[in-house]
């Protein structure tokens, strides 16, 4: 194994996992990293489906910055248990859990250490973030939005949208699946040109999945998708965006085939306090797990507003 591979697939062996319990009582499961002479900390979150796993080469890359890191899986995927019967659906009848748990958290991660607390957040990620900002749930002193999911990506436009998820959430169980998983080379190819370009970065889940298929989750359930578009326009026509202070710094992928790169650039007009970073077709959906190009310009972007923002 090469020592860039080894960077996406091995945890470094001064880091750990362990628990983080909600005060309702869920169990989440919990990387951190400390850095002997961090400047900060930064708590990074994934997307949808995601696990701690897949932003191990993103966490190096900060660790060796300076940082130290901490990430949790959202409760219903990767090790932190599954809101739905079927453990292989992304089910949520509400984004407001979520919301919940990053501001339970961040309350007590906040104290842990010193120095710049720092938000890190992609996709669903992103907006759970956004959400718990404007609640002032968080109070982080800058935040990065990688692909945040604004809006969803839809054939049809947010409005209809959000009527046909509406409707198959009363035609059936809103807990199935949106979608039917086919396991051939021409689907799980549509999925990689979504994701990245970089195919042995793509099958770094493999990997990980191979070695803990408990950590694998599918297509989310039609009352997730329901609540991605209810959410998301919720959140686009919030007033308090214009007056929010935190720090931001936003990266989006023009080509995004899953969320809604337009109105992620609408909505950070909107924003007092930010830098918005596009890339074009060069990127997919994962900004942070994309060839060397993209990667290596959006981490020079993230060291630099971080650098910007967090003078010691």
């Amino acid at each position: 194994m090469t020592d860039a591979n080894a960077l996406r697939r091995e945890m470094a062996a001064d880091s750990r996992l362990s628990e983080w319990i909600a005060p309702d009582g869920w169990r989440h499961r919990r990387f951190d990293w400390d850095h002997s002479d961090s400047r900060g900390r930064i708590l990074v979150q994934g997307g949808r489906a995601d696990v701690i796993e897949k932003y191990l080469e993103t966490i190096a890359h900060l660790h060796d910055r300076g940082w130290s890191v901490t990430a949790f899986d959202w409760r219903g995927q990767g090790g932190s248990g599954r809101l739905g019967a079927d453990p292989h659906v992304g089910h949520a009848a509400s984004f407001d859990p979520w919301t919940a748990d990053l501001g339970a958290f961040w309350q007590g991660w906040r104290t842990e250490g010193k120095g710049p607390a720092i938000l890190l957040a992609h996709s669903m990620g992103g907006h759970i973030a956004l959400r718990a900002m404007l609640d002032g749930m968080i109070d982080p002193d800058a935040a990065i939005l990688i692909a945040p999911m604004i809006g969803v990506k839809s054939p049809v436009g947010a409005g209809a949208g959000l009527r046909v998820a509406r409707m198959m959430t009363r035609l059936g169980d809103p807990g199935r699946a949106a979608w039917a998983v086919r396991h051939d080379a021409r689907s799980a190819g549509h999925r990689q040109q979504l994701l990245t370009h970089s195919v042995e970065r793509y099958d770094d889940e493999a990997y990980w999945y191979g070695r803990d298929p408990s950590l694998l989750l599918g297509p989310p359930s039609w009352a997730w998708v329901l609540e991605a578009f209810a959410s998301s326009a919720r959140l686009q026509a919030d007033p308090r965006l214009t007056s929010l202070a935190v720090p931001i710094l936003m990266l989006v992928a023009e080509a995004d085939g899953l969320v809604d790169a337009p109105a992620a650039i609408r909505l950070a007009a909107k924003l007092p306090d930010v830098k918005l970073v596009r890339f074009g077709r060069e990127s997919a959906h994962e900004i942070l797990r994309e060839g060397d190009a993209v990667r290596l310009r959006a981490y020079d972007a993230i060291d630099r507003f971080l650098d910007e923002r967090t003078r010691r």
